[in-house]
């Protein structure tokens, strides 16, 4: 699962992806790994693994993992294959979220692509790119689709009536996120043509560090530019981030953090809002080899979480032993939890929850 990092040139884009790679020194303890010089593994900065950790006093501890990927600055007319855009859409699409930097602080230092300072002009800029391609994506389907629906077909006659719906909807410069359509023909027809502004998308507002805490009415005007879309907005003052991962000293960062209202640093909170935005969630497993962080889709069933650990664990499920991470918390260790009778026996059904230090039986 990748989020990818867009946005128009000259808007922090990679200075924050260099923020991100630099999320170890923010965390304290867990590595980086790059993959290539655009894709970064950034670990999901997790206090409850930490926690864990003093308690079982492992091997080795091994964190959650988004992919984060820094995609080429685009310009008007990508979706026509201007500038860099064949390259940008061609990265986009294979992302499973966006994240959407705008740029929202003055600086006459820093060139502007368009010669001022707008976000949501920028952010109007990207959308009707994106939308304009999967405008295309759609014509090219409908095209295919009425030329059967024309013999009588009922399933190519009511996917022509939702792809009319997709069509009218972008030509209307609305994002296919926002259309309203049902689950069943979501997956039927929506979901196969892997539209790029159906992506979740969380917009990262980059602020100076004055905005760092409270924004500023750049980060007002995205607000209530993008209210009806569901999507997240976060503030982050993405040049004051670089300067404080500059610091050797951990305590150095931190002061540096107390001093502009921060307890923490904005890349770890945009870490954790991606992994959200991916609709993914954690488990633990805890013993003395090692105490690691497993990441499943919400929503997962107990066969399929044991299946992230080996394909075999959910072939041969039996059933979850299963600790809530506050008893466990609570009482100390697992031996503990057993006698306090809080450790829970779960079956195929069991729908793993956010936390669940779990221990899974299986037999194949």
């Amino acid at each position: 699962m990748k989020a990818g990092i867009v946005g128009l040139p000259n808007v922090g884009k990679s200075t924050l992806f260099n923020c991100l790679s630099n999320a170890k020194a923010q965390s304290a303890n867990f590595p980086f790994c790059t993959i290539e010089p655009n894709v970064g593994v950034v670990n999901v900065p997790d206090p409850r693994l930490s926690k864990l950790e003093s308690l079982v006093s492992p091997e080795k501890v091994i964190p959650a993992t988004v992919e984060i990927v820094d995609i080429a600055g685009l310009v008007k007319g990508a979706s026509k294959g201007e500038g860099l855009g064949n390259q940008f859409l061609g990265n986009i699409r294979e992302t499973d979220a966006i994240l959407h930097v705008l740029r929202c602080f003055d600086n006459d230092n820093i060139v502007h692509v368009d010669g001022s300072v707008d976000p949501l002009r920028d952010k109007d800029t990207i959308d009707m790119e994106l939308q304009l391609k999967d405008l295309e994506t759609v014509e090219k389907k409908l095209e295919k689709v009425k030329r059967t629906a024309k013999t009588g077909n009922k399933d190519a006659q009511k996917e022509a009536e939702v792809l009319e719906h997709i069509k009218a909807h972008l030509e209307a410069g609305q994002s296919v996120r926002s259309l309203e359509v049902s689950e069943d023909d979501f997956v039927a027809y929506v979901k196969p043509l892997q539209f790029i502004t159906a992506k979740p998308v969380m917009y990262v507002c980059n602020v100076d560090e004055n905005s760092a805490v409270s924004g500023n009415s750049y980060v007002e005007q995205v607000k209530t530019a993008v209210a009806n879309e569901n999507a997240e907005v976060l503030v982050l003052a993405v040049g004051t981030e670089a300067d404080i991962n500059e610091l050797d000293d951990f305590e150095e960062r931190q002061l540096f953090l107390e001093d502009i209202g921060l307890d923490e640093p904005g890349s770890a909170k945009l870490i954790r809002s991606a992994y959200k935005l991916l609709n993914l969630q954690t488990y633990f497993t805890a013993g003395q080899k090692e105490v690691r962080a497993w990441t499943i889709k919400i929503g997962s069933l107990a066969p399929q979480a044991a299946g992230v650990i080996h394909t075999d664990f959910e072939k041969g499920f039996i059933r979850a032993e299963v600790i809530a991470y506050d008893d466990y918390v609570n009482y100390g260790s697992e031996a503990k939890v057993k006698e306090a009778g809080k450790m829970r026996v779960e079956g195929k059904n069991y729908t793993v929850k956010d936390g669940d230090v779990v221990h899974f039986l299986f037999n194949v």
